[in-house]
This record gives C-alpha cells, sequence and structure tokens, in this order.
C-alpha cells in the first residue's frame, strides 16, 4: 500500500477545490451520496458524524471507491477523531477549534481542518497545528470581506462552508480560498444529474 502523507491530502484537496459534504438520514443514504458525489467527478468527500452509522459509511465509501480522499465532519473529540480514523478517514473536520481532535489526527498521519469565524479563531486553530481552517458559517462572510481577512491573514489556507450555492463558488475562490465546502445537494437526482451538476461546477472552477 503506498504512503500518503497529510500534506497530499492538502494538495488534494487544493487541486480539487471543492469538498463534497455528506450529511444523511443513515449511513447507507450517505454512503449512496458520497458514491454519487465521486462518480460525478469528486475526489474528495467528507461525512459528517451527525449522521446515525457514519463510520459504516466511511469504510462503504472508501471499499467502493478506494481512489477517493475520504474524511470525517463534525469531530468534536479525541475519541470520536480516533474512531474515524480507524474506519479509514484522512481528514478530519470540526465547526470549531477542538485542540485534542488536531493532536489525534496529527498523530495517525490526518489532516485537520477545524471551523473559525473570525481572524482571531481562524490564528488560533492555525497556532494549534491546523493544516487548514474552515470558515464556518461562510455566510456571515461575503467573498469581498473574506478577500479583506485573506490580505491579513495569507498564511491561512481557508476552506469556506456553509450556504455556499455553486454560481459563487468561482468568487470565493478568486477571492483567495483554497478550497470550498459544499452539501450533498451536489448529489441530488440522479446519477447522470449529480455528475452533470458536479462537472459543471468543477469546470467553473478550473
Amino acid at each position: 500500500m503506498t504512503t500518503v502523507y497529510r500534506w497530499q491530502h492538502l494538495e488534494l484537496i487544493a487541486r480539487q477545490k471543492v469538498v463534497g459534504i455528506i450529511r444523511a438520514a443513515d449511513g447507507e443514504e450517505a454512503a449512496r451520496l458520497a458514491g454519487a458525489c465521486v462518480a460525478g467527478g469528486l475526489e474528495v468527500v467528507e461525512i459528517s458524524l451527525t449522521t446515525p452509522d457514519a463510520l459504516d459509511a466511511i469504510r462503504a465509501t472508501i471499499r467502493a471507491h478506494p481512489s477517493a480522499l475520504v474524511g470525517a465532519g463534525t469531530v468534536l473529540d479525541a475519541a470520536s477523531a480516533r474512531a474515524a480514523i480507524l474506519a479509514g478517514a484522512r481528514f478530519l473536520v470540526s465547526p470549531s477549534l477542538h485542540p485534542e481532535v488536531i493532536e489525534c489526527a496529527h498523530r495517525h498521519g490526518a489532516s485537520a481542518i477545524p471551523g473559525a469565524c473570525t481572524p482571531s479563531e481562524a490564528l488560533a486553530a492555525l497556532s494549534a497545528g491546523a493544516d487548514a481552517v474552515k470558515l464556518f458559517p461562510a455566510s456571515q462572510w461575503t467573498p469581498s470581506t473574506f478577500r479583506d481577512m485573506r490580505a491579513a491573514l495569507p498564511q491561512i489556507p481557508f476552506i469556506p462552508t456553509g450556504s455556499i450555492r455553486a454560481a459563487e463558488a468561482p468568487h470565493w475562490m478568486a477571492a483567495g480560498a483554497v478550497a470550498i465546502g459544499m452539501g450533498a445537494s451536489l448529489a441530488a437526482g440522479t446519477p447522470d444529474q449529480s455528475a452533470t451538476r458536479i462537472r459543471n461546477l468543477l469546470k467553473s472552477l478550473s
């Protein structure tokens, strides 16, 4: 098995430009949505631990799509972090800063992406060892105001997440985002509809 280091995870996220975020009523639905995103062209998906049986969904997605980069979202403590990593998650995303999650992720070779909504929170996350910072909720910002913060904090790789529509995605990228987080609506409809939606999104960001 080829070793993939955590800095390579961020390289793939930056190259893909989109993290597909999966929240569902159960693990089976989460795995289906994640699979639809990957089949549609997304190489990076995040399955939220708020989903019942999310760990099973992570395992199922990795088995079905071994080349995809699969992560866990809404990771709030070290126990959840370790469980997600043991299930195969290669990056851990949180809505806020939890240093123990970062420590656990790095101990096991996974990337840690905590959430922040202010410059002070983003700096605290970076100081705690964050590999990137999830700007959350992005709905509290605009691409213009985010550009201002990026000008002051160019050293922080930001991934804006929360209520970002496909038409807005290029503006966030132009403002300096490393990537954007978008929900499972990407996988809505038939597989062909999902693939078309994802293809158009990625084309708009290329």
